[in-house]
């Protein structure tokens, strides 16, 4: 996939709001995912850790997108949201569908695999695709919605609650033959 042909990143057609920082020990930025972060490899979340956001957020959300994926629409890999805003760090792994490890009243909906959990990059062999880590800083302690709802349900109101964003982008090509 051309570097010029490539679909937005999901942030583009959002209002613009402050940025603020989030680091991984897991994945440096526009490096590669490493194996444990693809659908063969573990379904494994990375390390995620943030600051700078503004004094007035109320809680988080953290999402993973492939705006790459071959379906008009992109690919949700992981949406969880109503995170305490005294959570500013997430352990590699804790993206699993029992939620071992995230905090009481977290909530996470189910990713375009159907799961409700970190899913891994499963590009179509020989494609370079991105998967944008979003943290957001959000305006309310509850965004909203509840488990049962759809990643675009989400993102619907975040796109009305976000006071800062802070992205973390990779990239994965699947090795043809694969």
């Amino acid at each position: 996939m051309s570097e010029l042909k490539r679909p937005p990143l999901p942030h583009d057609f959002h209002p613009e709001v402050p940025s603020f920082s989030v680091t991984s020990q897991d994945l440096a930025p526009g490096a590669e995912l490493g194996a444990d972060q693809v659908k063969a490899g573990g379904d494994r979340s990375p390390q995620l850790r943030w600051e700078g956001f503004p004094p007035e957020t109320k809680s988080f959300a953290v999402t993973c997108f492939d705006p790459d994926a071959p379906t008009g629409s992109g690919f949700w890999h992981w949406v969880l949201f109503d995170l305490p805003v005294s959570v500013t760090e997430l352990p590699a792994g804790v993206g699993t569908a029992a939620g071992e490890g995230l905090p009481a009243g977290a909530v996470q909906v189910r990713n375009d695999y159907g799961d409700r959990d970190f899913g891994g990059a499963a590009p179509p062999a020989g494609e370079r695709h991105r998967y944008v880590f979003t943290v957001y800083a959000v305006d309310e302690e509850k965004l909203g919605p509840d488990a049962d709802a759809s990643p675009a349900v989400v993102g619907f109101h975040l796109r009305f609650h976000a006071l800062a964003r802070a992205q973390l982008i990779g990239e994965y090509e699947a090795p043809r033959g694969s």
